[in-house]
């Protein structure tokens, strides 16, 4: 584990943009007037999915993937210049919120700077010609860490963009060698100290399959060597069957159990409902008070929490990535005041000190969970599928305020009646 995590993020919130899509006109500076409504949801951190110029060689769709990187050094410029980027971020600083930025180290497009002026920084097919390990990735060539060169110059670009921004989310980082991010890690630190570090670990399925091909993945527990918070998609395919009716929740609750007893004391999980690989949660969840159920839920987690540009207005569509596809923001939809309310929970009834344990009652999609820091004891329960019953909690008999509504709660031999909305109380 990383010597200089501080696990105050597991209080945080990031609210994830993908500048092309966040505003009709798809720029930096358009995103200025919107950071107050941003920062009001209950917003510590801000990610911005990649903003590097877009390769076009072998694109995806219209416009292109922002994972196709074609230069680490510059901005793209269908978004502004980098003058329009630095205003960005200093209006984020302004409004209290950190500013992270997404880096693709494990591949670029083909048509990149480095392909061109670093040809030997790349992976080599059996042919000799640049490719990629997975194959439907077509719109990218790999990067090759055998090469002591493209340590340097990977590094350097970090160095250059920490001086701006407060952090880093680190694309497919699982597949680049873990002792290239300790010392990235290191020389960021002596221009940015308490940089954050986020890692898009990968889902076990694919660890599975790209060990088997022959591909290196770092395991979660090997990237928490040099990272902050890691994805939970080490469990995520369990969640996602449980979202299609294809497994209990009570699976789910066990890895979350699981995790906590598997990683160092001070992990990080990054814990979300959906993001911009995934399908929003409301194409799942279509009652308004199971998806009550599911946010609280989620913020109740021990962990770092994203919310998805447009999540707080109940999208059902995912935007692509190749096109220009802004999110519909319906008011009537708005979920602000939850996310408040919740943000409020996070901040002032949970603590980043507090363990974790949770159990789950299939026979009604009800989750039990409970974390606690030794001085107070907490009792989350979610009725995911937005059902009433009595549920068997171990929390002393009392009368409890739920921190959500400020309704009254009754334990009473072990038992409270759950109405369908969501519950946490607490003995503080």
């Amino acid at each position: 584990m990383t010597k200089k995590t501080n696990t105050a993020l597991r209080g945080d919130v990031i609210y994830s943009i993908y500048v092309r899509n966040h505003t009709p006109e798809g720029t930096f500076r358009s995103i200025i007037p919107d950071l107050d409504r941003i920062k009001a949801l209950g917003t510590d951190i801000i990610w911005f999915l990649p903003i590097h110029p877009i390769g076009v060689a072998g694109k995806k769709g219209s416009l292109g993937c922002p994972y196709a990187n074609q230069d680490y050094r510059t901005v793209n410029p269908e978004y502004g210049t980098m003058e329009d980027f630095r205003a960005l971020v200093d209006a984020i600083h302004e409004k209290g919120m950190k500013c992270i930025i997404d880096v693709v180290y494990n591949h670029t497009s083909p048509d990149s700077t480095l392909t061109r002026e670093h040809p030997e920084f790349f992976y080599r097919k059996a042919d000799g010609s640049m490719g990629n390990h997975v194959g439907d990735w077509t719109d990218v060539v790999d990067l090759d860490y055998t090469v002591p060169t493209l340590w340097e110059y990977q590094i350097e670009s970090l160095v250059m963009w920490a001086k701006i921004v407060d952090g880093f989310r680190c694309d497919v980082a699982s597949f680049v060698p873990v002792e290239f991010w300790c010392k990235a890690r290191e020389a960021v630190e002596k221009v940015r100290p308490g940089a954050i570090w986020l890692a898009e670990t990968v889902h076990s399925g694919f660890g599975q399959f790209s060990r088997k091909n022959g591909m290196y993945s770092a395991s979660d527990y090997e990237m928490f060597r040099a990272f902050d918070m890691e994805y939970d998609y080490d469990i995520r395919e369990v969640f996602d069957r449980y979202l299609k009716g294809e497994g209990h929740l009570s699976n789910y609750i066990d890895l979350l159990n699981f995790q906590e007893c598997l990683y160092p004391e001070d992990h990080i999980k990054m814990r979300c409902l959906e993001n911009h690989d995934q399908p929003r949660i409301c194409s799942f969840v279509k009652d308004e008070k199971a998806l009550r159920n599911f946010t609280a839920f989620l913020y109740f987690l021990k962990g770092t929490t994203l919310l998805y540009g447009g999540q707080e207005y109940r999208c059902e569509e995912t935007p692509s990535l190749f096109e220009k596809d802004v999110f519909s923001r319906d008011t009537a939809k708005d979920i602000t005041p939850l996310l408040q309310k919740l943000y409020g929970v996070k901040k002032n009834v949970l603590s980043h000190e507090d363990y974790f344990k949770g159990s789950a009652d299939d026979l009604h999609d009800i989750a039990v969970l409970e974390r606690e820091d030794g001085r107070a004891r907490k009792l989350g329960v979610f009725s995911l599928k937005g059902q009433s019953s009595d549920v068997k909690v171990e929390f002393p008999d009392g009368s409890y305020v739920n921190a959500i509504s400020g309704e009254t709660v009754c334990v009473t031999g072990g038992v409270l009646r759950c109405q369908g909305e969501p519950i946490v109380l607490t003995t503080k």
